[in-house]
């Protein structure tokens, strides 16, 4: 499953080195893991996708339970072996999942085609999903078996975004990334909770091409211009999109779309990262990554991960952009306060099949063919109390909305300002939406006190 990163928009080299960051075991026994997520549900379960067609849980205590989410390996195309890029790809939770229960897969399915699919958990057990409630919302031709691209996630506005590849081969053969009338080489946007006419899903208001008045244009389309999106994701904190895009034979890159607006030209197949391929595209006015670098050092593909919100790295990490390369092995961060320069956090070896987000903010990362899932650590926290616990950690008092170190009615009144306001402190559940659960989240924590 090839990947793209890129480290710097200036050279490929000028990487600094952190270095104190650390991987540690987390669960094993997993195969071939290419997606951890979480459900949004306050139950802190992470879920693992097995390429071939499985769903993991690890509960709340880091154990991985033997009975899968669900198994719909009978279903899937691929996955099964090395250089494989088919196969059980995305995961995304519903931002009500707590209260309905669904979910979506995005995997290749006969002769290749991309699926997405919504499934409900079952009314008896909420580790086990229901197979039968199989919804197909979308299915998508794939001319080649790579570059499925496979991400799926639900961004700050509750809407469906779908990374697709450009169809496979090399240099995009149908020039499908530059088309507007095709989906692939695209991210989508879909809202799964309307549907339109001769539709399974409804079409968002505000995406690009979705009033253009040209009947060609697919008015799914959010981005165009991509190769092989290898992981995109949601900044929590300010709802930005990150893209990591796989390039071709030189050059791999990471888009930065402040403010997740709609509408851009990532340039592919005209360009790789900045540089021009010589291939025609018949399309113009491109957005240029943030982030490019080239495959010396033994790089050779992207893997995108998540900008950091959780405590337990420490202050230092606070909005740091966390990537690797699949065959290089470095873990690197961008900082975007710092005209996005690199640093090297650790070297993980061959295999980075993904990064993923737990329900905390803190971030996991895979090896594809070691099956295992580990936790970035940081052993050189600082924890002055020697409790174990990094101080970040103990010093964020969540419900000390004031921050006047006291808990009391103020807070209670400064939370529901926010709240009412849509303030991002209000959302105490992380999943972009404000709600009851956010109030109950919050009276929890009030409740509890802070260290």
């Amino acid at each position: 499953m090839k990947h793209l990163l890129c480290t710097c928009i200036l050279a490929a080299g000028a990487a600094s080195a952190h270095g104190q960051l650390a991987r540690q075991v987390y669960v094993n026994g997993i195969d071939r893991p290419v997606f951890m997520t979480h459900a949004g549900d306050g139950s802190n379960r992470m879920f693992v996708i097995e390429q071939e067609g499985a769903i993991r849980i690890i509960d709340s205590d880091g154990n991985l339970q033997a009975q899968p989410f669900i198994d719909i390996d009978a279903l899937v195309t691929g996955g099964n072996s090395g250089g494989d890029e088919r196969g059980l790809l995305g995961l995304a939770f519903h931002p009500d999942y707590a209260n309905n229960g669904k979910f979506y897969v995005n995997y290749t399915g006969s002769g290749g085609a991309t699926r997405v699919v919504e499934y409900q958990v079952s009314a008896g057990d909420p580790d086990i999903a229901n197979p039968a409630s199989a919804r197909i919302l979308m299915t998508i031709s794939q001319p080649f078996s790579n570059h499925n691209g496979g991400w799926i996630g639900f961004g700050p506005d509750g809407l469906l975004y779908i990374g697709t590849g450009d169809g496979g081969s090399g240099n995009d053969p149908g020039n499908r990334a530059a088309n507007l009338g095709q989906l692939l080489g695209k991210m989508l946007r879909i809202d799964v909770d309307t549907q339109d006419a001769g539709l399974q899903y409804g079409i968002p208001a505000g995406n690009p091409w979705a009033d253009d008045g040209d009947a060609g244009t697919r008015a799914e389309i959010w981005h165009y211009g991509l190769r092989n999106p290898w992981r995109t994701s949601f900044d929590r904190d300010n709802g930005d999109m990150w893209i990591a895009d796989v390039g071709q034979n030189a050059w791999e890159e990471v888009n930065h779309n402040v403010g997740n607006t709609g509408g851009n030209n990532y340039g592919w197949r005209c360009r790789e990262g900045l540089v021009a391929t010589g291939l025609s595209c018949g399309a113009t006015g491109w957005t240029d990554p943030q982030h490019v670098y080239n495959h010396s050092g033994g790089n050779c593909s992207v893997t995108g991960g998540y900008v950091y919100r959780g405590c337990e790295l420490g202050e230092a990490f606070q909005g740091l952009y966390f990537f690797g390369d699949y065959c290089g092995g470095n873990v690197w961060t961008l900082d975007q306060d710092n005209g996005y320069a690199r640093s090297t956090e650790f070297s993980f070896g061959f295999g980075i099949s993904s990064f993923g987000e737990a329900e905390d903010g803190e971030l996991y990362i895979s090896d594809l063919f070691a099956g295992v899932v580990y936790k970035i650590v940081n052993p050189v926290a600082p924890d002055d109390n020697d409790n174990g616990i990094s101080d970040a950690c103990e010093s964020a008092c969540l419900p000390d909305m004031n921050g006047d170190g006291a808990l009391d009615f103020f807070d209670i009144s400064a939370f529901l300002t926010a709240f009412s306001n849509g303030d991002p402190s209000a959302d105490f559940t992380g999943d972009g939406t404000f709600d009851f659960f956010d109030i109950s989240a919050f009276l929890t924590a009030f409740s509890a006190g802070c260290p």
